[in-house]
């Protein structure tokens, strides 16, 4: 496990530690926060605007533009590089987000939409840890393995996919690791859909909250 790896799931040990212990740090839901209010606060939307814009950026225009451009491998070798920072910047964001918010809205006396507001912070978190932790080792691993048995073919330097599928129609060893690839990157990418769903509802929240 990387330095990324330990730092996000340390986080995310404190994000639950301030969700149902906020009294650990001196707080419970009739205090005034007083000064500390608007630096949770502060906090909690910064993150939460961190979060959602790279997770808008990565999953729907950057990622995109760069399929479209680049080489087959040097995209996949530029996403591998890549994707560990972006798992861990959204997964960080989302732990401080979460338990800013925790702090600010202790469950014990938080309202019903406040525990659903929790709730999808919390789901965000959890699927880029699954993101960061499982399925983007699984698909780098994989990829390598792909990569050079395409090398072995001559293909990988073009753009798009359409070599490889010629490719994979006479040779099953391709064909079997594009199945397996196209699995892990799929639970991948749905992971990071939910995660995107799920500041995608706070974001409806904090919408509802502004008073323009």
């Amino acid at each position: 496990m990387g330095w990324l790896s330990r730092f996000v799931v340390a986080v995310a040990f404190l994000a639950v530690g301030v969700i149902f212990s906020p009294e650990t740090f001196g707080s419970d839901a009739g205090n005034d926060l007083g000064k500390l209010g608007p630096a949770l606060k502060l906090a909690h939307l910064l993150c939460f605007a961190t979060a959602w814009g790279t997770a808008l950026w990565v999953t729907f225009i950057g990622g995109i533009i760069m399929f479209k451009h680049l080489p087959r491998h040097m995209f996949g070798n530029l996403q591998s590089k890549m994707f560990p920072a972006y798992f861990a910047l959204v997964g960080v964001s989302c732990s401080i987000s979460l338990a800013s918010f925790g702090y600010l809205h202790p469950w014990k006396t938080a309202s019903t939409t406040e525990k659903y507001q929790l709730g999808f912070l919390a789901s965000s978190f959890a699927f880029n840890l699954a993101n960061l932790l499982v399925f983007t080792p699984m698909t780098i691993q994989m990829m390598k393995q792909r990569h050079k048995v395409e090398k072995e073919a001559n293909i990988g330097d073009e753009i798009g996919w359409t070599k490889n599928q010629e490719v994979a129609k006479v040779n099953p060893k391709l064909a079997a690791m594009n199945k397996k690839f196209g699995m892990i990157h799929g639970l991948s990418s749905l992971a990071n859909i939910m995660s995107f769903g799920g500041l995608a509802m706070h974001s409806w929240y904090l919408a509802g909250k502004l008073n323009l």
